[in-house]
């Protein structure tokens, strides 16, 4: 008997013995937490107290000199009688539903030609990204200077017979705001590119072969098994084209400053402007707030709809 228990008497004081060493490898390193921590309190200090300020003075009344005044609503029933927020409202809707949209589709339809590995194709696809590295406000007065009376596109158009079709693209009203969207457009589909052709490259190829030996064709196979898969990255898609959308600026302004007479004017420019050079500090915030509403509400209506979608 008492050979049987020595046995278990070692085993249970060597158990034991282990229990205080594995509790000193769950411990964080403090050098670890610091690593975590410093850059958390950073990010909270210049970010998030920050936009908390920013929703605060959504109810004031501020010049960015004198104290704020506490207004309440006051700040969002002026934008229902605002005609000015009413455009750049109906403006930030056709940018997001052009460039938004257009980025996606020629996005998407730029990583599909360039998904294969062929001769020359990465030429192609550092071309097509490479709009991405440059500043948007260089790309910006790029394009201006090309948009000139007589810039390259009238140029072009003249060289070819359409001498007709020649305008003043960012002077005009009815053209602003279209001639504005291209070059940000031109800039975005790069990016949307790249994150497809990750999601591309996930995708098991066994699953297109079945298709083909069950006689699909190339346009039930992208519709069956290509959409499908890239349910996931169709969400980060979306979440960065909405915020780019919402929050595009630069291009905007160096281009056309939100004119002429407020046609290209989108929420952005308009909250600039009012905040910085009307000095309606409390005004502007609250334009950042619908923009951030906006922006909110629509990444997570899709985002509730994508996971109806996947549970059902």
């Amino acid at each position: 008997m008492a050979v049987v228990t020595a046995p278990r008497e070692q085993t249970r004081k060597r158990a034991a013995g282990r229990t205080p060493a594995r509790g000193r490898a769950t411990r964080v390193p403090p050098l670890v937490l610091a690593f975590v921590l410093v850059p958390l309190l950073i990010e909270a200090f210049w970010v998030f107290w920050p936009a908390i300020q920013g929703f605060y003075l959504a109810f004031t009344q501020w010049d960015g000199v004198s104290a704020p005044k506490f207004i309440g609503l006051a700040n969002f029933r002026e934008m229902l009688g605002d005609e000015i927020f009413r455009t750049a409202a109906l403006d930030t809707v056709v940018w997001l539903v052009l460039f938004g949209g257009l980025s996606v589709v020629l996005g998407l339809g730029a990583a599909l030609l360039l998904q294969q590995e062929r001769r020359g194709v990465g030429f192609y696809r550092a071309a097509l990204f490479l709009p991405v590295v440059f500043s948007l406000v260089a790309t910006a007065l790029v394009w201006q200077a090309m948009y000139q009376p007589d810039g390259l596109i009238n140029k072009t158009l003249e060289g070819v017979g359409l001498g007709g079709l020649t305008h003043s693209w960012l002077a005009d009203q009815d053209t602003a705001l279209y001639a504005v969207i291209v070059p940000a457009l031109w800039r975005q589909i790069g990016y949307v590119m790249v994150l497809y052709l990750a999601g591309l490259k996930g995708i098991d190829p066994v699953l297109y072969e079945a298709a083909k030996v069950d006689g699909a064709t190339r346009r039930q196979q992208f519709r069956h098994i290509t959409l499908p898969q890239l349910s996931s990255v169709n969400a980060v898609v979306l979440s960065v084209v909405v915020i780019d959308s919402l929050r595009s600026f630069d291009v905007v302004w160096s281009l056309t400053r939100g004119g002429p007479y407020h046609s290209s004017e989108l929420l952005s420019t308009y909250m600039y402007s009012t905040a910085f050079q009307s000095l309606r500090l409390g005004y502007g915030s609250a334009l950042a707030v619908v923009i951030f509403v906006l922006a909110f509400g629509v990444i997570v209506s899709y985002l509730l709809r994508a996971f109806r979608e996947a549970d059902s």
